[in-house]
């Protein structure tokens, strides 16, 4: 019973995160991400990381990330967007963020605030995995994880050279909190 009972929480324990179980339902932190290819849906992480969430909310109702391209797109690594210059050196006139660095993996389908070699100054670009990049673990911010339509992902154009930057890249349609999404 007691081999059971270990077997159990072992298994348990080494569950990779359920976006359902930790409140996948909850409009309010659900962002619907149109791109030509279809809607992908990322499930912020308040619990992780209040503040980058809230940010994303902020933008995203404001319709900063609408027509915004993925500027910066490596295979097998990630897709980079929230620049609206495009070049990878812009970002909103709000002030940059304090790191909210957690103990979550980046992994396939993880979201993650982009930032300079300054560990706190995130402010509106992002990026999604497309593979796990342990070296980011504790580095970087996770703000959230896409729980449905990563094949969207899949398909953005990627970019060329070590950087990533894309020529004709790529884009947000546009990007709502599905709270408001039928409002």
């Amino acid at each position: 019973m007691k081999a059971l009972l270990a077997l159990g929480m072992l298994a348990v324990a080494t569950m990779p995160y359920d976006a359902h179980a930790q409140g996948a339902n909850d409009p309010e932190n659900t962002l619907l991400m149109q791109l030509e290819s279809g809607t992908v849906t990322i499930q912020l992480r308040p619990d992780l990381a209040p503040n980058h969430a809230e940010r994303l909310k902020e933008l995203t109702r404001d319709g900063f990330y609408d027509g915004v391209v993925f500027h910066r797109v490596i295979d097998g690594f990630m897709a980079q967007t929230g620049d609206p210059t495009g070049t990878g050196m812009g970002g909103s006139d709000l002030p940059d963020l304090e790191a909210e660095f957690s103990d979550a993996p980046f992994e396939r389908g993880t979201v993650g605030m982009a930032r300079s070699q300054s560990p706190n100054s995130a402010n509106s670009q992002f990026f999604v995995m497309f593979d796990s990049a342990q070296h980011l673990n504790g580095q970087y911010t996770v703000v959230g994880e896409v729980i449905d339509g990563m094949e969207h992902i899949d398909a953005i154009k990627k970019g060329g050279g070590a950087n990533g930057m894309v020529q004709d890249p790529d884009k947000i349609v546009e990007m709502t909190v599905e709270a408001e999404a039928n409002n």
